[in-house]
């Protein structure tokens, strides 16, 4: 069920699914008079953001969004603080802000996370921007990922390879640093969206994203369940795309 749309470079990777959610935001705020989002972190999302940012004909006033995960126990002002990246990359250029729900992994996490189950339930999402990682999560939800919960948000523990990969974008000074729980939007929160729009670009994703298309659906390549979505489309780059069967 995924669309998939391999794009000549992660710049034009991030102009398309941008536009791609743009217009989701506009048509879902045309019918309903507001627009409900997840929006995602992470090298992956930088493109996309720089042009959603810019995007025209968007009442950002009339939007609510949510994020899809942050690190139990680290401050905004890390560099690695999911808070500050959108803080700094999706609100900041915004003139007119939308209503932000932010996770905050800094106090308590069991609270935390019923703090965020209580906003989000019951919830129309029109739109959720993600990608994956190396390791084949969705958001946080790293494998053998939990299919089955019902609940929003839930408290993760991040496998080695989810922290070396955090600490290999840069991130964190060394991997002993790369916290060890998140706070992370369920599988199922995540299939509740009308319109999953990924983006995933670089060679380092190439086998993430051979699993999740070709493979089975199976906790343990967490990202596969999306072949379930009915409204899924994934955006890469060639080197994303390299290990994907020709035919």
């Amino acid at each position: 069920m995924i669309d998939i749309r391999i794009t000549p470079d992660k710049n034009e990777l991030g102009r398309q699914a941008a536009a791609l959610g743009a217009e989701a935001i506009r048509t879902a705020i045309a019918r309903h008079g507001e627009a409900t989002i997840i929006v995602a972190t992470g090298a992956s999302q930088f493109e996309m953001l720089q042009n959603l940012v810019v995007a025209g004909g968007i009442d950002w006033s009339k939007v609510t969004a949510f994020h899809l995960d942050e690190y139990v126990g680290l401050p905004e002002s890390h560099p690695a603080s999911f808070r500050g990246y959108l803080r700094e990359r999706f609100l900041a250029p915004l003139a007119v802000k939308p209503a932000f729900h932010f996770v905050n992994g800094e106090g308590d996490p069991a609270a935390e996370t019923r703090r965020l189950n209580a906003l989000i339930a019951g919830r129309r999402i029109d739109l959720c921007f993600a990608g994956f990682g190396e390791n084949c999560h969705l958001a946080f939800n790293d494998p053998p990922a939990d299919f089955e919960t019902e609940e929003p948000y839930i408290v993760v523990t991040l496998d080695e390879a989810c922290r070396n990969q955090q600490f290999g974008e840069g991130w964190f000074e060394s991997f002993e640093a790369v916290p060890e729980q998140a706070i992370s939007m369920s599988i199922r929160q995540i299939l509740k969206s009308e319109l999953i729009v990924l983006s995933v670009p670089d060679a380092r994703k190439a086998q993430a994203v051979k699993d999740a298309l070709e493979g089975d659906v199976t906790p343990l390549h967490p990202a596969s369940i999306l072949q379930r979505h009915p409204n899924t489309v994934l955006f890469l780059d060639p080197p994303a795309a390299s290990l994907l069967n020709k035919g």
